[in-house]
């Protein structure tokens, strides 16, 4: 019983240091430091120049990227099972993930110049209600899944009390209905709607962008592997991330 309650703590502790990254994520995207709480964001803080700080922010991106997608495939998982208890191998990948984007951010170098900059009232409002409209979005899109086994608490509580795992049934409910990467969506959005993109903003936006659709490009194969044709048909008449556009066909 103490070895299942430890490795309910961890999770729980994987967990909660993700909720902290996620939080300053969504500061450092918006670009508004703030002395004491967020003192680096995309385009303010210290530089080395700006020939360095691309080549760096850019090794960062791909450090990120590659961490994501080699510890989701089905064949690493396989590898550290051998280490790794099954129960807490989602916490792990939580918690290495919240690694390597703090990571990220901690060492990101800021570089100057200005992509656009609207002055406007009306844009500017409209721009911000986008930036946290794409928050909520990936939000919302993680319960419509199911939150807790997405980060690994599911699956720490279950064997606590002594449960055997399930896997948590393939649905298409309200958002997966519209489109089938609605946490995309809201991450494309919240990258991109913000009423001042820097040189350095570009960079993350487009990097993140980039990392995205490769990790949908895997994520639905694996997925057409493991659910075949139920999966195959619903993606065949299901936009990927903006709602009546793009369509596969079958």
């Amino acid at each position: 019983m103490m070895s299942r309650l430890i490795a309910f703590i961890y999770g729980a502790a994987c967990y909660l240091f993700f909720l902290a990254v996620f939080a300053y994520l969504v500061a450092f995207v918006a670009d508004i430091p703030v002395s004491g709480l967020v003192p680096k964001t995309v385009s303010h803080g210290a530089s080395s120049g700006a020939g360095g700080a691309m080549v760096l922010n850019t090794l960062l991106i791909l450090l990120f990227g590659l961490q994501h997608s080699i510890m989701a495939r089905s064949g690493f998982k396989t590898f550290i099972q051998a280490a790794v208890a099954p129960h807490i191998e989602r916490s792990t990948y939580v918690l290495v993930s919240s690694l390597a984007l703090a990571l990220l951010m901690w060492q990101w170098q800021p570089i100057d110049g200005m992509v656009w900059q609207f002055e406007a009232t009306f844009a500017r409002y409209l721009l911000w209600g986008l930036f946290c409209f794409g928050w909520v979005l990936i939000f919302v899109a993680t319960f419509l899944t199911d939150h807790f086994d997405l980060f690994g608490l599911r699956q720490v509580y279950l064997n606590m009390v002594g449960k055997s795992y399930t896997n948590v049934e393939f649905k298409t409910v309200f958002l997966y209905k519209m489109m089938r990467h609605p946490m995309m969506s809201g991450m494309l959005i919240a990258l991109w709607a913000n009423p001042v993109m820097t040189m350095s903003h570009l960079l993350l936006s487009a990097g993140l962008s980039i990392y995205v659709f490769i990790g949908i490009h895997f994520e639905e194969r694996a997925l057409l592997r493991h659910l075949g044709d139920h999966y195959a048909q619903w993606r065949s008449k299901t936009p990927m991330v903006l709602p009546g556009w793009p369509r596969r066909e079958r």
